[in-house]
């Protein structure tokens, strides 16, 4: 943190998005005793067979999946993700992106890997928004992995229905066909990791890749910060 930035910090305190306890000049969204509280899935270590990956058997050719943690409603931890998706604090996507860069980096999840696609939101969304929070993710994972961020691959189209309260058939017919590719040139012949912020039944993650699938030598993988358990 430099000079300015130390300033800024002392007029107006940054905080943990967890806790709320002031952050030291080192931390970066989440105090030291939230990181470490952190549920961790460990799925990185087991990513073609965890339950995450489980989801998308005989449904899509994804090699890998991994989430960074457990997430569950209304828990402490649940609150960092909706402050990063309702609450203005694109920053918070990154830091978190860069976390899970930098933990999954150590099981050699992104060997392989050629770009990353998040998954993009509808223009009606992106408008009242301001950002795409699963390419903030995308964004701090580029910071420490050096891969580049692709995100005018594809379009979402409007939902018909929130996800929230839907079952998993329920979900996958709700996204089916919402996303349409676009533009393939820097998906040609590469091995793509879909960043996204949650999954819960596997059928956004699902929908992205069976509009991308058929790409010429393509191949496919999926990444996100938090896994809901059922």
């Amino acid at each position: 943190m430099n000079w300015w930035s130390r300033i800024l910090d002392f007029i107006s305190p940054r905080l943990c998005v967890v806790c709320e306890r002031r952050l030291a000049p080192s931390e970066r969204s989440l105090c030291t005793v939230c990181l470490l509280q952190l549920p961790r899935t460990c799925y990185q270590f087991s990513p073609n067979d965890n339950p995450m990956a489980q989801l998308f058997w005989h449904l899509a050719p994804i090699e890998r999946a991994a989430a960074l943690i457990y997430y569950e409603p209304h828990s402490e931890m649940a609150q960092m993700v909706y402050d990063l998706k309702y609450h203005d604090h694109p920053d918070i996507g990154e830091d978190l992106g860069r976390l899970m860069a930098n933990e999954m980096m150590v099981a050699g999840f992104f060997e392989g890997i050629d770009v990353l696609l998040p998954v993009p939101l509808s223009r009606k969304r992106l408008r009242q928004r301001g950002y795409n929070q699963s390419e903030q993710l995308a964004r701090g994972i580029s910071d420490i992995t050096q891969l580049p961020v692709v995100s005018n691959a594809l379009l979402r189209k409007h939902f018909k229905q929130s996800q929230t309260r839907l079952t998993r058939h329920e979900r996958q017919e709700n996204v089916a066909d919402m996303f349409e590719l676009r533009d393939d040139t820097d998906l040609r012949g590469k091995h793509v990791l879909l960043v996204d912020d949650i999954c819960t039944t596997g059928a956004t993650l699902l929908a992205c890749a069976n509009a991308i699938k058929n790409i010429s030598g393509i191949r496919l993988s999926a990444i996100t910060l938090g896994f809901a358990k059922k």
